[in-house]
């Protein structure tokens, strides 16, 4: 069975996006982080989005900018497979991509016992709180960004009940970023 991964970052006090849903503060690139990402970029997992999320990543991954900027990433980003989560999107521009409509745990259900790699969740805080909810995430990789926003949404907002996790491995960065690995415990 395939397994569903998020991959988010988050500010020091918890907020995934800002009060404004901006996550700009989040991007804190140098030399050791671009590698990492680039790492990442690499693999050859299939994508999952929410709506909002995939809209500002098929905004971006495909211009000849982001194949200046980050090279490696780009072509990763473009080449994977990707699934957007829309009640409102009937169909997707960017390369590779499927758009999901129906019930979001059983597409998610049907996904994961299907053939293929693993699934990553990219940002997408609304669908990681619904899926942590529904028990269908097998992992989690958070990046605390060293930054206090004072105010915003919370990754696990909607998340009723304990949830327990077991850190598994953990990284800091030059830039003040610490990337910490989960799994369900």
């Amino acid at each position: 069975m395939r397994k569903v991964h998020a991959f988010t970052s988050i500010s020091l006090d918890g907020y995934f996006t800002d009060a404004t849903g901006d996550m700009g503060w989040a991007h804190r690139y140098d030399d050791e982080w671009r590698a990492f990402s680039s790492g990442n970029a690499s693999g050859e997992g299939e994508l999952l989005f929410g709506r909002r999320t995939y809209d500002m990543m098929a905004s971006f991954w495909p211009t000849p900018q982001a194949a200046q900027m980050l090279p490696e990433v780009a072509a990763g980003m473009n080449r994977m497979r990707k699934h957007v989560v829309s009640r409102s999107r009937d169909k997707a521009d960017w390369q590779n991509t499927t758009v999901l409509k129906g019930d979001l745990a059983g597409e998610i259900q049907t996904l994961k016992a299907g053939t293929g790699p693993d699934i990553v969740i990219l940002g997408s805080g609304s669908i990681v709180s619904q899926l942590t909810q529904a028990r269908l995430i097998d992992g989690y990789q958070i990046v605390v960004i060293p930054v206090v926003l004072g105010q915003g949404r919370t990754l696990f907002e909607t998340v009723r009940g304990k949830v327990d996790l077991k850190l598994t491995k953990s990284k800091s960065f030059g830039n003040g970023n610490v990337v910490l690995w989960y799994e369900i415990g």
